[in-house]
Order: C-alpha cells, then structure tokens, then sequence
C-alpha cells in the first residue's frame, strides 16, 4: 500500500514530520508535496494545512486513491465533490483539534466571569486593592452560559463545563437535546446567558448569524466568545455593541482586522490571534491521530473519526 503527503511546508515541519517515521513503518510513504501534479499514483493521500483542491482533474490521474487521512480539522476547500463522488473515504483530525479549542473556551469562560483581564488592569494602575467593592455580577457561581451550536466542540465545551456551578444553555437547529444543556430557541439562548459562545460552522445561511437584534438581546455586561469563524457575528453590529457588552475574539472577519479598526481600541474586547485550536505541542495529538487512522486503513479497519459524505454540506 502506498501513501503520500499534500500540505504546506508549515505543516509538514509542525505535523508530519515528528510522526513520519511512524508512517513508513507502516506503509510505503512518501513523498510529501505542495504542488498536486507531483504527486505519485498512490493508494492514500495525507492532507494537512495547505492543501490544494483535490479535484476531478487531480482525481485522474491518481486512479488508485481511495481514502484521504487529513491531519487537521475542516475538510472543505480541498476535499472536493468529486471526492464524495467518486466514493473516496475521509477522515479528519476535527476531534483532536477540538480539545484545545473547548480548553481555552473554557478559560474565558471562567476568566471573562471573574473579570481578571479588566481587573488586572485597573490593580496595575491603582496599585491597591479593595476586597468588598466589587460588583455582585462578578463570579462565576450560578451563572448562565449558552453554547451556540451542538457541534463537536460546542459538545466538548459542555462536558467540560459539567464540574462548574454553572447552567448551561444550547441552541442547535439540528439538535432537540443535549446532554448537560437545557435546548432553547436562538432568542432565547442570548436573553439568558450571561456568556454565550459561538461554535457554529461558516456556511452560507450562518453568515451573520450573530446579528444585531440578537447581539441586543444579551444583557448589559454580558460577554461573548467566538473561536468559530468570524463572519458568523456581525461584527459590524457588534462594534455597536462592545462598549455595554464584553467579547472575545480569536476569530474576526476578516484575520487580522485594519490597524485602525475600533475592536482593537475597545477596552471591552479581547482579542487573540485565532491560537485556541491546536498549536505547539498540540500539533502531536494531530500527528498521532494521522497515524492510527492510516494504520487502521491499512489493516482494513474504519476510520475512527470519518467524514461521512452526507454530511458535506454541513462541514466547518
């Protein structure tokens, strides 16, 4: 059987490299290209950040490939409909990339309720402190957080958030019940929350999801949190919004925003550069996962985490 590599040099130093050892030991690997007219005839096909799109003129002339290991999280832009047509297996690393993403969801979560990044800031400037002058909206005890999208992240942040003192809402068109959330209407969920994080996928009909009725809805000091893509907020709106609202952002529309952009001056709005997902020594949970799932390919075993063609359409 034999494999070879699609992505950027980038991702082979980060991802591929640490673990190429490992898939030579297991099938026939190699080489690994940016450019698709230099791939071989191969049987499997590693994709990683960078890839091109693998489309039906790629397709003929790779006649023997029949599965496609990606080691990062989205598949759309290069796993092409003639892929899905042409019955080739899929298998992403979404699920890997998933845990850090929800990790740090987690910490803003906690942190945005405790206001540290904006109390920190006024200690550093006053150089004193008074215990019992603080608000009683801030803590985290008993408040309400609404998860924005049953998606696998949005899951992964709802399992994380069981131990905390919290109650937890979601909103999914797809999904009527979740384990750990009480299922609200789209209103609803941003009427309630005290923090409401957004994990909806980009599609078409998501574009602007986070419109300016529903960024009206959210109460005076709540915060938001998007580490999906950017364009789902209207961040228009939400420019409007940030000086009775809080947010953070490690997604913006478009990344990185104008140097003059009123977001970077707001005081109310934290804004990191799209680092929640999988970076450092994280990119090994991504390499490690490649390996298993070409292992299991090879020795005629389902993808533990595939693609299923039915779902394209709905695909990050």
């Amino acid at each position: 059987m034999r494999a070879a590599g699609a992505m950027s040099l980038d991702a082979v130093t980060s991802v591929l490299a640490p673990v190429l050892h490992d898939l030579q030991a297991i099938c026939s690997f190699g080489p690994v290209v940016q450019d698709l007219d230099e791939l071989p005839d191969v049987d499997l096909l590693v994709t990683g950040w960078g890839c091109p799109p693998i489309t039906a003129s790629v397709l003929d002339r790779l006649p023997r490939l029949k599965a496609i290991v990606h080691t990062a999280g989205s598949v759309r832009g290069f796993v092409t409909d003639a892929c899905w047509d042409r019955g080739i297996v899929v298998s992403s690393a979404a699920s890997a990339n998933a845990l850090p993403v929800a990790e740090y969801t987690l910490a803003m979560i906690l942190l945005s309720g405790k206001r540290v990044l904006e109390r920190a800031r006024s200690y550093k400037a006053a150089k004193s402190i008074d215990y019992y002058d603080i608000p009683a909206t801030v803590g985290n005890f008993g408040a309400t957080v609404g998860i924005l999208s049953a998606s696998m992240i949005g899951r992964r942040v709802i399992e994380l958030l069981r131990p905390y003192d919290f109650h937890v809402l979601v909103h999914d068109p797809f999904v009527t019940e979740v384990d750990g959330a009480e299922s609200v209407s789209l209103p609803e969920l941003f009427r309630r929350s005290d923090v409401v994080s957004v994990h909806t996928p980009l599609l078409p009909e998501t574009r602007g999801l986070v419109s300016r009725e529903l960024l009206g809805l959210l109460r005076d000091d709540a915060v938001l949190i998007n580490t999906a893509r950017g364009a789902v907020v209207d961040q228009d709106a939400l420019v409007g919004e940030v000086g009775r609202i809080r947010a953070v952002l490690d997604v913006t529309d478009p990344e990185v925003l104008p140097a003059d952009h009123p977001l970077w001056s707001s005081e109310n709005v934290l804004i990191t550069p799209h680092l929640a997902g999988s970076q450092g020594n994280e990119w090994g949970r991504l390499g490690r996962h490649a390996v298993e799932e070409v292992r299991r390919w090879v020795n005629g075993e389902p993808f533990l985490t595939p693609v299923p063609a039915e779902k394209r359409e709905q695909i990050a």
